[in-house]
Order: C-alpha cells, then structure tokens, then sequence
C-alpha cells in the first residue's frame, strides 16, 4: 500500500485497536493464475505461544481455498471510515481529496481443524451477541445445525507485516483543519462524521 510518509500510521495500539473494531475485512489471494477476494469477519486473535495472528473462516465451497495450498502467501485489507474533502472548505485554492483510514496485513494462511474452526466460531458468535436481547451461542445450537460448519475451513494467517494509512488532512494548518472537521459534521453522513472524529481526537 502506497504511504506517505506523513500519513503512516506506526502506533501499533492505535493499529491493534483499529483491527479490532473494523474486522470485517477482504482476504485476498492468487488462485488458479488470478487473484481472489472475499468479504469476511478476520479477527485479530493471540494463538498458543501468545502470538497475534488472524482468524477466519471461509465456505468449503469458495474456489479462493484452493489457491491456499499452492501459495500460502495472503493479503487481508481492513477499512474504517472515509469521506470526500472539498477544497471549498480550505481557505485557499488547492485541489479536492479523500480522508481514510485502512489496514493492509500480509501473512501466511494455514486452514486448522474442525475443532478449531468451532472454536473460532465460538469466540466470533460470542463477540457480536454480547449485546443481543436473546443472545445466540454456538454451544447451544442443535448437532444438525451444526452440521453446517462442516462446510466451512477455520484458517490463521501468520502476521508477516503490516502496512497502516491514516490520511486526516495532516497537511493542513490548524486552521483550515477545524474548519474541514466542521463541514464533515455539517454533512450528516455516518462516514464523514466518524471521519471528524477521528480527525478531533488527532488534533486538539
């Protein structure tokens, strides 16, 4: 991932955290001579020895799974929030621009057995009904409806780097910058205030 200097982010809590709340993410791969994508939950997990790594799962049926056994070598993209910046909103000419925020890890996949793949699914159905009226747990579920996690591979990607972007109009003085954090707001859109935000706590 092209970076520039001023907007590389190295904070690796910072990196940690964003993993963590934006977890649904694109694994990306080569098989069978072109290049794959699926849009899935990776999460960022510590295996036994205490190593991060990432944790997924993806359907038997997927040709992408394939190409894992002929080159393990696979890229996982994760984005947060991103918005338009007019440059009406700076105080000067200059030319419009995108804020955003993303992730890109490479690694190395490896598919883990059926015991693990439950476990994994354990641990994903627990973190997103922790706030459910009814909460669903895996443990619970019927031996027929969990037949259907036979058709699925549990797979870990062994972290090899990580490359972090965080453009929030670094560039711009303190001025203008307030300023382009007011017109997000102004916008009402999700994407664009989450945007503000990001950029407020960047720069009091």
């Amino acid at each position: 991932m092209y970076t520039p200097d001023l907007y590389k982010n190295e904070n690796q809590e910072e990196i940690r955290a964003f993993l963590k709340e934006n977890s649904f993410g694109i694994l990306i791969n080569h098989t069978n001579g072109k290049l794959c994508a699926t849009h899935i939950p990776i999460e960022l997990e510590l295996n036994a020895d205490g190593k991060e790594i990432l944790q997924g799962h993806i359907s038997k049926l997927n040709p992408q799974a394939e190409g894992f056994r002929e080159n393990d070598q696979v890229l996982a993209v994760f984005t947060g929030p991103h918005s338009y910046i007019s440059s009406s909103w700076y105080d000067h000419e200059n030319v419009p621009t995108w804020n955003y925020i993303a992730v890109h890890v490479y690694g190395r996949i490896k598919i883990v057995d059926y015991e693990n793949s439950v476990e994994q699914l354990k641990k994903l159905v627990d973190k997103y009904e922790v706030n459910s009226k009814n909460p669903v747990r895996v443990e619970i579920l019927s031996e027929k409806t969990m037949r259907e996690a036979r058709g699925i591979f549990g797979f870990e990607i062994e972290i090899e780097e990580i490359q972090a972007t965080k453009k929030l109009s670094q560039n711009r003085d303190d001025h203008n910058y307030k300023n382009i954090i007011s017109e997000l707001e102004k916008t009402e859109n999700p994407q664009s205030i989450a945007v503000a935000k990001e950029m407020s706590k960047c720069r009091k």
